[in-house]
């Protein structure tokens, strides 16, 4: 019961900071004219959204291990021919899913909020270069997550 409540939080707390990230921040840029307001809203932003993005995925992974854990044992020697089906396209596309988030969230934002904090040079085209990196992966992450979540409904 408590696996499946954390299971569901999270999943609800990770699309809803995708889905910030993509109808509120990344809008919100283009109305600020000013490069530099721009990278400052940009780090921001990403330095609240990182960690609760991959924190809201790993939790979604582990209390999805548990649940597995516990419908193995329900199912006992029919586990794999009743879920591995639907099981199987659900851990790919988690699979997936995790990269893609990852790769956002380490190799694209985290690299700007650090190069910020630095106190590099950021010029207008490492901002714009990042948020259209941020532009494609968003929506995508955000579907993949969903289409996922529907996988695992039919288990």
């Amino acid at each position: 019961m408590l696996n499946s409540w954390l299971h569901l939080m999270a999943l609800t707390v990770y699309l809803g900071s995708v889905l910030g990230l993509w109808l509120l921040l990344l809008p919100a840029l283009s109305v600020i004219k000013d490069h530099e307001g721009r990278v400052k809203l940009l780090a921001r932003g990403l330095k609240l959204y990182n960690p609760i993005q991959i924190g809201a995925l790993g939790l979604l992974v582990i209390s999805g291990a548990f649940q597995i854990t516990d419908l193995k044992d329900a199912y006992r020697e029919l586990f794999f021919k009743e879920l591995g089906g639907p099981l199987g396209l659900k851990l790919i596309l988690s699979f997936v899913l995790i990269i893609l988030s990852t790769y956002q969230s380490m190799a694209v934002a985290h690299r700007f909020v650090r190069r910020y904090e630095g106190e590099e040079i950021l010029s207008p085209q490492d901002t714009e270069t990042v948020t259209r990196r941020l532009r494609v992966t968003t929506p995508a992450m955000f579907f993949l997550a969903l289409i996922t979540a529907l996988v695992g409904v039919r288990l």
